[in-house]
């Protein structure tokens, strides 16, 4: 009985707050005379309900404090006793709802669990799946002890693979995405975004620049013009440090990518919608930059990046996608990740999982650090813990798969076309300072701050010892910030009022960055510790400063901290959820005067390990490293594209005119029936010359007219509609069709797309390329049907080739799959593309699923469903649509924004990949019949309002697909 009354009371209590509310509402509507104020007053309460709901308190206590069927007595009890006053039928209603919630947390909470659950058995059937690895490895293995992932020791002076070698010239890109980035007065703490990674970013490509052999560091970030922020923020481009003489360096640079809406300041878990854009707009810099750069240092032959590497997980998917474009090595560093984000909010219980998504995007964010690890060739870590226990949680990273791997390699063995990215620990060191008790962060909720006061509020002889400084990044009006940082600053002010510590406590207001050694500084000359409490940190870098300025630390023993004070020695690991053992802790080294001194020696003895020179060259020897597994063959682009023969010469009337042909022509061989046959001579002739170049291009294009719509039956058969909207597409070039280059942008295979276009008007030759079989394969009409080569090579890496075609087969079947489901298509597929048919009502697993599958096994492919869903193609990782598009702008150099893709309203799985980015898109309405879209996503993944902006300008729709409509379209966003 005890139990339910403090039910009821709960209860009650709910239906306290409703009454309340209607009072309020109805004592407003009495008085119009009242209603500004009112209106004020609304405002008030609405931001107090986002800080504080007391329904929602009242309600989440009866969920979490209730077995449901207590909830279920208390409902029967209140239907018994029913009657027809107005209250007792609302707690009915209540009690009933509430109950329901309840049953669906615990439902929840089993999903999650069986969730868990099966990725565990997934996991060991791959382990099963690789057991071949460890064949012939046991009598290493006592010697590769060493080796093992997390052990990896710095390269340190005495044994460089990196050499300070001033002829080398190198380029090296840097992306940090999102926050306020730039080179001076850094507004760390203005907001989460902004904060230690846009320091530490800024500070490694300030010192990547002064090192020999660099020539040019550039960082890319979001430019932005929004009033909100300072207009230094959308400057193209910034200088972070001077060309230095000595080296013949070029400098680093900040440059500012247009990407979204440029007048808005967009925090990050929106700026997912944008990244196409930004990777297209990276793409463009990186070009121009690689042919200047080649002009200065290189012969005139492009300056490709050295290295790209990406920080956190949106840089890390630019990176990715500008990876496999260019063909250059890529590095990721997380910063802190998704998926252990994910677990320690679920550990909360404060959020449910799809809450924690709509907040947080955390579902794609988790993809894109998953994409990450497909193409990097090196992850740099900060810590084990880092490594181990957050790393170890995704998908595509193993770490005992990782060191097996990597033995394999050393030994010249096959690794059966399995790769994981090596795992890198690397520390670094900036110089900044801090004061007293110093705790340095911004006002999140995870810093952890408010245990820290009550640790310091209610421990008299700490209170008596010291004094306590909270730098809490720069703050305006309380009330007007993001709702976690008023949150929080509201909660240190009622706390710093509940122990009275007017007088012990300095909260400034504001505080610029060059005052931050001064900080570090005075808490030193005092006598002072730093604390970081956090509940986890990724890294750390407060720690490394702090100890720099002679200061000991206390830290959280959860995340980069613990690898910290075992290298530096200088302080105490505490549990942030402890409030005795943090008091204990500051009270130790505050009041231990020999302890302080032998930490403030420790602490400046070891920090020389940390610095800036020493870490630029561990990384650049590591890349170093990573340069020999990567191919080292890069694209290559026409600065100024030629006409070919075939536009030049046709249509020529006058042949008296001299010729000027690079090829060996014989007495006869241009003998001709008729003067017209004469240029397809020519054509013929110099194609065939041993002298011709592989750099294809076909000619001064303007325009390059994309043909991307997926036309099938049910059965998966091409429609109708495929030849006709070729057609039209077409016929809305009209009389520039001679500046606009065609495009066929298909899943079909080049034997599909022949029989195809029998039935149409179009020839082969009118298509400058056909890219068939989801972007595996790009043929050349104009070059009788060539296979682009160097595209072949350039997707070929990482492609596990036949190590994979078996095992997709048994993996992309669901348990209680029929044996003939899946079957190999022998004509239809090649060597960078293995199809698969699926049978009609055959159930299959989607990409997010076969992905996963894959994944863990060390497998890196992509995968698409085509033919309204009845065939399965699996391409390398670096071979897509949307990156064969890109490869074409850079190949043929023609800009993004001058290309139009045309597509359906649905079509294979990779058809969202189609709709961002800088080349425009135009939708044709009932073109597509069926698509595969319902194989992309499971059902708690991310949708596509985050792949690509719906509001886009880049994206228009046209009202169908017949050549006036598609006219109209392109008439109006000014293409024709």
């Amino acid at each position: 009985m005890g139990e339910n009354e403090w039910l009821n009371g709960y209860l009650e209590a709910i239906l306290d707050v409703g009454a309340d509310r209607r009072v309020i509402e109805s004592s407003k509507k009495k008085s119009s005379l009242r209603k500004r104020f009112d209106e004020k007053i609304q405002i008030h309460e609405e931001k107090e309900e986002k800080l504080f709901s007391p329904t929602k308190y009242f309600v989440e206590e009866v969920i979490n404090s209730f077995d449901e069927a207590d909830l279920h007595r208390t409902w029967i009890k209140v239907v018994a006793t029913r009657n027809s006053r107005e209250r007792n039928n609302r707690l009915e209603n209540i009690c009933w709802r509430i109950w329901h919630l309840a049953r669906k947390k615990k439902q929840i909470a089993r999903d999650d669990a069986q969730k868990l659950v099966r990725q565990r058995l997934e996991r060991e059937k791959a382990a099963e799946d690789l057991s071949e690895l460890s064949e012939g490895e046991k009598d290493k293995s006592e010697s590769h002890q060493t080796d093992f992932v997390t052990d990896i020791s710095r390269i340190n002076s005495d044994n460089q693979i990196w050499s300070d070698d001033k002829s080398r010239q190198l380029y090296i890109v840097l992306i940090s995405l999102h926050g306020l980035v730039r080179g001076e007065n850094m507004e760390l703490g203005r907001d989460s975004d902004t904060g230690g990674q846009v320091k530490y970013v800024v500070e490694l490509a300030r010192a990547l620049a002064n090192m020999k052999g660099i020539h040019r560091v550039d960082l890319l970030t979001r430019q932005i013009t929004s009033p909100e922020v300072d207009s230094s923020y959308g400057e193209p481009i910034e200088m972070l440090s001077c060309p230095s003489d000595g080296f013949g360096s070029c400098g680093a640079y900040i440059i500012r990518i247009p990407c979204g809406p440029c007048d808005k300041y967009i925090p990050k878990e929106s700026l997912w919608p944008y990244v196409p854009e930004f990777i297209d707009g990276a793409l463009g810099h990186i070009v121009n930059m690689a042919r200047a750069l080649g002009e200065q240092v290189n012969a005139g032959k492009s300056s490709w990046p050295y290295v790209i590497h990406g920080h956190y997980a949106d840089a890390g998917e630019v990176a990715a996608r500008l990876s496999g474009v260019l063909n250059v090595p890529m590095v990721l560093t997380g910063h802190s990740l998704g998926r252990n984000k994910l677990e320690q909010l679920l550990k909360q219980g404060r959020l449910s999982r799809e809450d924690i998504n709509t907040t947080y995007m955390i579902v794609r964010r988790i993809e894109a650090e998953e994409l990450g690890l497909d193409y990097a060739e090196m992850v740099v870590t900060s810590t084990r813990q880092e490594t181990e226990e957050q790393w170890g949680l995704y998908d595509g990273f193993d770490i005992q798969l990782e060191r097996k791997l990597r033995i394999r390699r050393r030994r010249g063995v096959t690794c059966l076309g399995r790769f994981m990215p090596r795992m890198v620990i690397m520390r670094f060191f900036t110089n900044p300072h801090k004061p007293m008790i110093l705790a340095l962060s911004r006002p999140d909720p995870k810093k952890n701050v408010t245990t820290l006061i009550k640790a310091f509020g209610e421990c008299q002889p700490l209170r008596e010892l010291a004094n306590l400084t909270l730098i809490l990044g720069n703050r305006g009006d309380i009330e007007e910030m993001s709702d976690s940082s008023s949150v929080v600053l509201m909660t240190v002010l009622k706390l710093i009022d509940k122990y009275d510590l007017y007088g012990q406590v300095a909260y400034p207001k504001h505080h610029k960055q060059p005052e931050v050694p001064e900080i570090y500084r005075l808490a030193a000359k005092t006598k002072g510790v730093f604390i970081n409490p956090a509940l986890v940190e990724p890294f750390g870098l407060t720690l490394i400063e702090a100890a720099a300025y002679g200061l000991p630390i206390v830290a959280t023993k959860h995340g980069g901290p613990v690898d910290i004070l075992k290298a530096l020695n200088n302080g105490v690991l505490v549990d942030p959820y402890d409030q005795k053992a943090t008091s204990d802790a500051l009270l130790k080294l505050v009041a231990d005067k020999n302890l302080w001194h032998e930490c403030r020696k420790n602490g400046l003895k070891n920090i020389q390990h940390f610095s800036w020179p020493e870490h630029c060259r561990n990384y650049l020897s590591y890349v170093e490293q990573c340069k020999n597994y990567h191919p080292n063959n890069h694209l290559s682009v026409m600065p100024i594209p030629e006409e070919p023969l075939s536009e030049s010469l046709r249509g020529v009337e006058d042949l008296s005119l001299k010729f000027s042909i690079d090829i060996d022509v014989k007495v006869g061989e241009l003998d001709a029936p008729n003067k017209q046959e004469l240029p397809e001579i020519l054509i013929q002739k110099a194609t065939s010359n041993g002298k011709s170049t592989n750099i294809y291009c076909p000619g001064r294009r303007q325009w390059l007219y994309v043909v991307s719509v997926d036309c099938y039956s049910r059965n998966g058969s091409i429609t109708k509609a495929l030849p006709l909207v070729i057609k039209n597409v077409m016929q809305a070039a009209g009389s520039k069709s001679g500046q606009i280059g065609f495009v066929l942008l298909t899943g079909l295979s080049l034997i599909e797309i022949k029989e195809a276009l029998k039935s149409c008007p179009v020839k082969l030759e009118d298509f400058d390329a056909l890219v068939c079989n989801s972007g595996s394969e790009m043929y050349y009409p104009w070059r009788d049907l060539i296979i682009d080569e160097d595209y072949e090579a350039h997707i070929e890496y990482r492609w596990p080739g036949e190590n994979v075609k078996s095992i997709v087969m048994r993996l992309a079947k669901i348990e209680d799959g029929v044996e003939n489901d899946f079957m190999q298509l022998i004509n239809q597929g090649s060597s960078r593309c293995y199809s698969y048919s699926i049978k009609l009502g055959a159930k299959s697993r989607n990409i997010d699923d076969l992905r996963q599958r894959l994944r863990m096994r060390g497998l890196r492919c992509n995968l698409v469903y085509t033919h309204a869903a009845s065939r399965l193609n699996v391409i390398p990782l670096f071979a897509s649509r949307d990156q064969a598009l890109r490869y074409l702008s850079v190949r043929w150099g023609i800009e993004l924004s001058k290309i139009i893709v045309f597509v359906g309203e649905r079509g294979d799985t990779d058809f969202e990949s189609l709709l961002g980015g800088l080349y425009k898109t135009v939708i044709l309405r009932d073109s597509v019949e069926y698509g595969s879209e319902m194989l992309v996503h499971s059902e708690d993944t991310y949708k596509k309002n985050d792949m690509a902006s719906q509001d886009c300008t880049n994206i228009v729709r046209a009202k169908g697909f017949e050549a006036h409509e598609i006219s109209k379209v392109l008439g109006s966003v000014r293409i024709m």
